[in-house]
């Protein structure tokens, strides 16, 4: 496996995070949380453009009836990605005040998954504990309805599925913990959670990827690195990276073969590394899942 390199060399995000590979257009799309703005990256031309907010956005990704969706905190809108104007769409969490938008990501039929967490940024981007588990797992369909699949959620982390579509995997890293549950792709139901991995001897579970064989390669906050999951949820290899916080992982590029890995700075600002909060990529031997259009 290639040496990890450094993607854009002057950006640093104090919390980086959401990665979404657009292969229709060969686009790479992420967030920096704290710093309330949107990316997007064209790595064939290195073509790139940014959208800043009023609030801590978490997730970005293109529709399928163009322009894209954000998460901001206190719920989604549609982005015009021209005019940069923004225009509500639905607030799957509006029923708890203290939480903000934190892990989204949309399932192979475009319907987008929304995870939510107890607010822990201030007002001026400072670090807030959180003290109580009150995120909550939304469903949104293509016509904004929300259906609620989990409460008292620490910290949303991990969204995926499996390439059968039988499987979903989700966690919370307040408990450490991935669970994997049953799936009908076709409802879009899951069902049926249990443990598929737990505490691990690296760092939290953040966010992760799936590739083509089936293993999740997760982001390991604190643990600066990345641990790639078997199937049956033991520990297949670690791949250390050059920052402390690795936020999450998405496969891009052509072939799916390049692994786009997001970080956080946030708390490590006198550390000395210059590349906490760096965006990173690694070129893998094996191909990644695709990324999926929100159907709205």
């Amino acid at each position: 496996m290639s040496n990890v390199k450094t993607v854009l060399p002057n950006l640093r995000c104090k919390l980086g995070e959401g990665p979404h590979w657009d292969a229709e257009d060969g686009v790479l799309y992420w967030v920096d949380i704290i710093g309330k703005t949107a990316y997007a990256l064209r790595p064939d031309d290195g073509g790139s453009r940014s959208w800043a907010f009023d609030q801590p956005v978490a997730a970005i990704v293109p529709r399928e009836k163009d322009g894209l969706l954000i998460a901001l905190a206190d719920g989604l809108a549609f982005l015009d990605p021209e005019s940069g104007e923004t225009t509500p769409f639905v607030a799957p969490d509006s029923d708890n005040a203290g939480n903000r938008s934190n892990e989204s990501r949309v399932d192979p039929k475009g319907r987008f998954w929304h995870g939510t967490m107890q607010n822990n940024i201030g007002p001026n981007g400072e670090d807030l504990p959180v003290t109580a588990s009150t995120g909550t797992l939304n469903r949104v369909g293509a016509d904004g309805e929300v259906t609620r699949f989990a409460a008292n959620v620490g910290i949303s982390n991990t969204l995926l599925w499996s390439a059968d579509g039988t499987k979903m995997f989700f966690g919370d890293t307040i408990a450490n913990t991935l669970n994997v549950y049953d799936f009908d792709m076709e409802t879009g139901v899951p069902s049926n959670p249990k443990p598929f991995f737990g505490p691990q001897d690296r760092g939290n579970m953040d966010g992760s990827a799936m590739d083509a064989d089936g293993y999740i390669w997760n982001a390991r906050w604190g643990g600066g690195c990345l641990m790639r999951f078997a199937p049956d949820g033991s520990v297949d290899r670690v791949i250390e990276l050059p920052v402390t916080q690795p936020t999450s992982c998405v496969f891009g590029g052509p072939d799916l073969k390049t692994l786009y890995i997001t970080s956080a700075a946030v708390g490590l600002e006198n550390s000395g590394n210059a590349l906490e909060g760096a965006l990173l990529s690694i070129k893998t031997d094996v191909a990644g899942l695709p990324c999926h259009r929100f159907a709205g």
